[in-house]
């Protein structure tokens, strides 16, 4: 058996759904904090593009390791390379989120059973098989781009 069909199809798509969502909404908008203790669009898209970053290496250690590793939870508002990324541009952070996408999906579609079955330990949802990774990556990203996509609704509605 190979990568699920809607594994697939999610991670070679799913992120494209980001420029339907922010339609009619600037790139000023993007960095406007609407509620102060939460993330602006800006700081979600640069989670989600960093995050990328960091479940690549996850997955890359799971494929590696002849034992099962185990993770540390992950909290952007702690990791250095998320605030650097802050400071990127908009449409830097888009490129690296898009291109890095496709490169990733490209490398994981190729994975074969036996790697699809090699298991890591997450600090809450336990030991799960590289596939069950992919998807909790996937529905980690969509968590957030519906919050992207409830943010982008109340600005334009303020239009």
């Amino acid at each position: 058996m190979e990568l699920s069909t809607t594994i697939a199809t999610r991670l070679q798509y799913q992120h494209k759904s980001l420029l339907e969502v922010l339609e009619g909404v600037s790139e000023e908008q993007v960095h406007i904090k609407q509620t102060p203790d939460k993330w602006s669009i800006f700081e979600i898209i640069v989670h989600l593009q960093t995050y990328q970053h960091i479940i690549i290496k996850r997955i890359s250690q799971i494929r590696q390791d002849e034992y099962v590793p185990v993770f540390e939870a992950y909290n952007a508002n702690t990791d250095p390379i998320f605030l650097e990324n802050c400071k990127r541009t908009f449409r830097e952070i888009m490129q690296d989120l898009i291109t890095t996408r496709k490169d990733m999906a490209a490398e994981f579609m190729k994975l074969k059973q036996a790697e699809l079955d090699k298991k890591g330990i997450h600090p809450v949802y336990g030991t799960m098989s590289l596939q069950l990774w992919l998807n909790f990556f996937l529905l980690h990203e969509a968590h957030h781009l519906f919050a992207i996509f409830k943010q982008a609704g109340k600005l334009r509605a303020e239009k």
